[in-house]
């Protein structure tokens, strides 16, 4: 079973199956309803996170038929030759529908002479047709492109409605997967459903049919359990060693630092929630086996919540450190550093 079988079969065919993006599909629905389609559309936002089904399903909810929906792959499709033709072409009426719909993926790639041309279409497009432009760099699209759109902002899926997913799409695929294996596929997916689905038909192909979180942790190559713990134990101790023997294990397995990073920070997140509001419990216990929530409870009462809050944010600033190219693992190794010690 391939990525590209899970990824087709499980795409939402409706509006009602569009998840996680809510103020998207609201807006959309009621323009369907009021008759009220715009000429164009900007979809921006992170890969995987429904936009191009979303345009595929306006497109069909506004009576388009198969036929009068063109995709264009920007990608490939970028200079001005073919969007000469594209402006050329967009004079003719639909065949079957109402609207002639033009969906072009991966719009930021187009060139500048192509983006003019495309400009001139946008400011005096014919009745009959709309454009949908998706992207996941809006910032390359120029503003008077983006000036003529509506403008709909895709957000990066939550890990709790990407979780629910890849359980329910297990169930139906006849495989048997525990909560903490799904909630490692959420994690790494990085809020795309398409990247969660792709994991999760490799894993079909590798794991058999119980998928447990171990069998997960080793084909995601995420770091031990023990590892983390080790690490998280080290700051709560203040134990610099401790904490600098889990980096270099980490470093000898050949776990990517920003990765093992990634698990840490996640642990402190579940940490402070749980100091935050006892109610959190049957929550995180969603995500994390029953031996690693009874670590996280142990705790979230040696730190106050603002202790807590500045080590999630010397963490963060870890996180998001550059240029570690010659020493990836020193980010962390500072962040150790001043969390122990106390300095800012």
């Amino acid at each position: 079973m391939s990525e590209l079988v899970l990824y087709r079969k499980y795409r939402p065919r409706n509006f009602e199956e569009v998840l996680g993006q809510d103020h998207v599909v609201t807006v959309l629905k009621n323009a369907v309803h009021l008759k009220r389609i715009a000429h164009a559309y900007l979809f921006s936002g992170p890969r995987g996170t429904g936009k191009t089904s979303v345009a595929r399903i306006l497109a069909r909810e506004a009576g388009c038929d198969e036929i009068d929906l063109i995709e264009i792959d920007a990608a490939s499709s970028r200079g001005i030759d073919e969007i000469r033709a594209l402006r050329e072409a967009v004079r003719f009426l639909p065949f079957k529908s109402s609207y002639k719909i033009y969906v072009i993926d991966e719009v930021h790639m187009l060139t500048k002479e192509a983006f003019n041309a495309l400009l001139k279409t946008l400011e005096e497009p014919p009745g009959h047709a709309v454009f949908i432009l998706a992207t996941t760099e809006a910032a390359k699209v120029p503003e008077t492109i983006i000036s003529r759109c509506q403008h709909f902002v895709f957000r990066k899926i939550p890990e709790s409605l990407i979780r629910e997913s890849v359980l329910k799409i297990a169930e139906k695929e006849g495989f048997k997967m525990d909560d903490e294996a799904a909630g490692l596929v959420a994690l790494f997916s990085d809020g795309s459903f398409r990247d969660a689905q792709g994991m999760l038909g490799q894993l079909f192909s590798l794991a058999g049919k119980n998928i447990t979180a171990e069998k997960a942790r080793e084909f995601l190559a995420a770091p031990a359990k023990n590892l983390v713990e080790d690490f998280t134990s080290a700051i709560f101790e203040k134990d610099a060693r401790k904490g600098l023997m889990a980096v270099e294990k980490a470093g000898e397995q050949g776990i990517e630092m920003r990765l093992f990073l990634k698990f840490i920070l996640a642990e402190f997140r579940f940490i402070l929630m749980l100091q935050m509001a006892d109610s959190m419990e049957k929550e995180i216990g969603r995500f994390v086996s029953g031996d690693k929530l009874i670590f996280l409870k142990g705790k979230k009462n040696v730190f106050t919540g603002k202790e807590l809050g500045n080590i999630l944010s010397t963490l963060l600033d870890a996180y998001d450190a550059r240029n570690a190219g010659y020493l990836p693992q020193l980010p962390l190794e500072l962040a150790l550093f001043k969390i122990v010690s106390g300095e800012k």
